[in-house]
Parts: structure tokens; C-alpha cells; sequence
């Protein structure tokens, strides 16, 4: 059984902070194909946390069969380079796995990137309207985050309000959602009337548009 340390990937938000990333061809580990159908998933043992491989939890963690009683998170995507530069995750991602060592021979590869997680059983906190995730999505709520951080995305310049931050829609997390992701679309021009404001977001529909609850 190999043993990598991956680091919890926590992004940071500011005033204008954009959570698209540059897509790179060929920059991926298994991901998605050119027809944009998955790849098949790499056999087990193969690559460290390839697509569809599943991963233990903690400080040291471990590629586990996904019938482990010890496996609690499956790779959603897997790729090369660093998050920020890459291509961004499934919006389904609950949160993202930093792979910075390697090993050798044939059956203990590891690959450095970063790896797409989603947890085996609830919470989901990468679903819309739960409050955290590394990605924004339609379904969302935000905040103002006066102090500039945290995972919301910063207000656009034309109604910009300072920097937000993501949290649930239903309040648990401690904070009330002012604001919530009712759609994205490609510009502002095409948010509807009523919106109040414009979110960053990822992927082709990069506009976010928030209306005030």
C-alpha cells in the first residue's frame, strides 16, 4: 500500500478573485477524453489516486480499494500541475488533492498534480447551497467577507461590493447568506434584470449571477 502527503487545497478570495483556469490539452491523467466522455479508470495500484480511485483520509493519505471500510473519497478527475493553472474540477467536488511526491518502479507511480475528490458518503460540501467546495456554483450563497478571504468570489467592478464569501444557503454554517448564484452565463449583459451581483465563476459560464435573499 503506498503512502503520499497531500495538501488540502484552500483557495484564497480578494476583491476580484476568478476561479477559471487555463485549460491545457493533454495536461490530464485519465480525464476527460476529446469527445468529453471519461476516461476509463487506471487499475488500482497503477497511479497513485488515478480516475476513479479511491483515497483514506488524514495527515498521510492512502489509495485504498473503494471496498475498504477505510476508503472515503473517490477521484472525480486527476491532472497534472498545479489547481490554479490547470484544468478546474467537476462542480461535484468536495474538495482537492495536492500530489506532491513521487515513487518508482512500475506498480508504485506516482503522478504530481492534484486530484478532484468527492466523499463516498455525505456531507457534500461541493453540492449547491452547502457552503464550501473548492468551486463557486450556480445554487450557492455568499456573503460580504470584509476581511477578503475565504472560497466566495469578489464582486464585479460595476456593483462591486467588496470581497464575498461562500457559506450555506440555510444558515448552518454560522453566518446568514446574503446573496445566492441564481444562474451563470458567458457575460453580464445577459444576467437577468434583477441581479444584484456578479460572481466569478468557473468553466465556459464564468458570470455568476446573485440576487439578494
Amino acid at each position: 500500500m503506498r503512502v503520499v502527503h497531500a495538501l488540502l487545497l484552500v483557495p484564497v478570495a480578494a476583491a476580484a478573485f476568478s476561479l477559471t483556469a487555463c485549460r491545457r490539452p493533454g495536461d490530464s491523467v485519465g480525464g476527460p477524453g476529446p469527445s468529453g466522455r471519461a476516461a476509463a479508470p487506471t487499475a488500482y495500484g497503477v497511479v497513485f489516486l488515478g480516475p476513479a480511485d479511491c483515497s483514506s483520509r488524514g495527515a498521510e493519505v492512502r489509495e485504498v480499494s473503494c471496498r475498504s471500510e477505510k476508503a472515503l473519497a473517490r477521484v472525480l478527475a486527476r491532472h497534472l500541475g498545479a489547481s490554479r493553472t490547470g484544468p478546474p474540477c467537476p462542480p461535484t467536488t468536495d474538495f482537492v488533492l495536492h500530489i506532491s511526491e513521487s515513487g518508482d518502479g512500475a506498480q508504485s507511480r506516482l503522478t504530481k498534480g492534484y486530484a478532484c475528490m468527492r466523499n463516498l458518503e455525505p456531507p457534500h460540501p461541493g453540492d449547491p447551497g452547502q457552503g464550501g467546495g473548492p468551486l463557486t456554483v450556480v445554487g450557492d450563497c455568499v456573503r460580504h467577507s470584509p476581511e477578503g478571504r475565504g472560497r466566495g468570489r469578489g464582486a464585479d467592478a460595476d456593483r462591486h461590493q467588496g470581497p464575498v464569501k461562500e457559506t450555506s444557503c440555510d444558515g448552518s454554517g454560522g453566518r446568514a447568506p446574503q446573496f445566492e448564484v441564481t444562474s451563470a452565463e458567458e457575460r453580464r449583459e445577459r444576467c437577468p434584470d434583477t441581479t444584484d451581483l456578479f460572481v466569478t465563476l468557473s468553466g465556459d459560464r464564468a458570470v455568476g449571477c446573485a440576487r439578494r435573499l
